[in-house]
């Protein structure tokens, strides 16, 4: 199989700020293409994020290896996905964007090999997808107020707090949208006392549940606040893959799963897998990343209790069309082939 990459600029229409970063200027993801010998080919998008120790740059230095590993597992079989995906895994460190972007475009080939889409490929039901949240970055509040009124019709907010003026955030937010689901995403941003009073407030305000409170260690802290506070707490950067999951029973209810963190299609089910095993929940994220990214995400949800797949409806432009969130918060699938994916935006050696 040929592998091919290129590099693409994402732009968010406002910017994105978080508890621990403020936003950057443009986002740079990777658009990997596989082509087998009939001229087949399948897509995938890494979206690096260099919290996790990738940018795009690091993304197209590591492909070649990965290549490599690619053609030596598939051994001729490109529909062994298993035994490619655990070479990959196992020739270069961790890369988990660049190896979910492999990921992807290898079930998107299988899927239009074989002529049917990836979700079908695992039986699941579209019907029974969550509805997805969309997110409000952290900003001044007048800015915030405009970006709630601009997401009306959303039914699922997720408002990014871990800030001085985190109760007048939600006071505005139920002054604006009252009937919304609330969730809150803190980006590890308290600590465990912190995180205790700030659940109370939370709370008050109908808050379903709070993602990542504390550092990503901090195991302990979490199970103390799991104690103390009576709303459920999500776990995401403490929870990169299925390895992380028993370290955090007893201290969350449940995890969040990011294709470009975990690292394949096929790591996020055993996450699944694990986290029900344990009685947790399970949660389905994304970075900021296109509809190439999300479409891959897509086809997991309906195995999931949450999903939050608005990474590329907060672009300002999106170069690709398929499935991706509706403006109501429904999903919506593809019936086509693989992934379903078709470019709009780019232009370059391979678009098809």
């Amino acid at each position: 199989m040929r592998l091919e990459h290129e590099i693409l600029e994402l732009r968010t229409l406002h910017a994105f700020n978080i508890a621990r970063e403020a936003a950057p200027a443009a986002r740079h993801s990777v658009w990997v293409r596989l082509t087998d010998d009939d001229g087949n080919t399948g897509w995938g998008e890494a979206a690096a994020t260099p919290y996790y120790g990738e940018t795009a740059a690091t993304v197209a230095a590591v492909l070649p290896r990965y290549q490599q590993a690619m053609e030596e597992g598939a051994a001729g079989d490109p529909f062994a996905l298993e035994r490619i995906e655990k070479r990959i895994a196992a020739s270069v460190g961790y890369n988990p964007s660049a190896r979910s972007a492999i990921s992807a475009a290898l079930h998107d080939l299988v899927g239009k090999r074989l002529g049917v889409p990836v979700w079908k490929l695992w039986g699941l039901d579209p019907a029974s997808a969550p509805a997805s949240s969309f997110t409000i970055g952290i900003d001044e509040l007048e800015v915030m107020r405009a970006k709630v009124r601009e997401a009306s019709g959303y039914p699922i907010l997720k408002i990014k707090v871990g800030t001085a003026r985190d109760e007048q955030i939600l006071a505005m937010i139920r002054d604006e949208a009252p009937e919304v689901v609330i969730r809150v995403d803190a980006n590890t941003a308290w600590t465990a006392k912190e995180a205790i009073r700030a659940c109370d407030m939370l709370e008050s305000y109908g808050v379903e549940f709070v993602e990542q409170p504390l550092p990503p260690a901090d195991t302990e802290g979490l199970r103390l606040l799991r104690r103390r506070a009576r709303l459920p707490i999500v776990a995401d950067e403490s929870c990169r893959t299925s390895a992380d999951i028993p370290a955090l029973v007893g201290a969350v209810d449940g995890v969040n799963i990011k294709l470009a963190k975990c690292g394949s299609l096929r790591e996020a089910i055993r996450i699944v897998h694990a986290a029900r095993a344990h009685g947790m929940k399970v949660m389905l994220g994304c970075m900021i990343e296109s509809t190439l990214g999300i479409a891959a995400a897509v086809q997991l949800a309906p195995l999931m209790d949450y999903v939050d797949l608005d990474g590329a409806a907060l672009l300002a432009s999106d170069p690709f069309r398929g499935p991706g969130m509706e403006r109501n918060g429904l999903l919506r699938f593809n019936d086509q082939a693989g992934l379903g994916v078709t470019v709009v935006g780019v232009t370059g050696p391979g678009v098809t």
